[in-house]
């Protein structure tokens, strides 16, 4: 969102969007993490409508699909967005620990008395 947003200072908008529809794959990661003002929304709509069945999108977070709606904020728009997304999607849903965590020993399992 924020390199839409200088894209947008600087003019090179649709040049930057361009692109991005022009590349095979697009990632939104850490997806769910900022707040939504009305602009982002819109331009989340656009990369979406853009992608919509010519190129994939990967889409990561750990915010629910069940919860876009509301992070979304505008029910036309997240409607628009889930439509275009959720239908033709593999959604993949992790269980467990978070590999930093694990990782880092920050689980509430004891250490092991080796």
């Amino acid at each position: 969102m924020q390199e839409l947003q200088l894209a947008r200072g600087d003019g090179s908008y649709p040049r930057l969007l361009a692109r991005w529809a022009k590349t095979g794959v697009l990632i939104l990661d850490d997806f769910g993490l900022a707040t939504l003002g009305a602009q982002e929304r819109h331009d989340l709509l656009e990369v979406i409508e853009d992608r919509h069945g010519e190129r994939s999108l990967v889409i990561s977070g750990q915010l629910p699909v069940t919860a876009w709606h509301k992070y979304i904020g505008d029910p036309a728009v997240a409607d628009a967005a889930l439509d275009r997304v959720v239908h033709n999607a593999h959604q993949i849903t992790l269980k467990g620990e978070s590999m930093r965590k694990t990782r880092s020993n920050l689980t509430d399992e004891p250490p092991s008395a080796n």
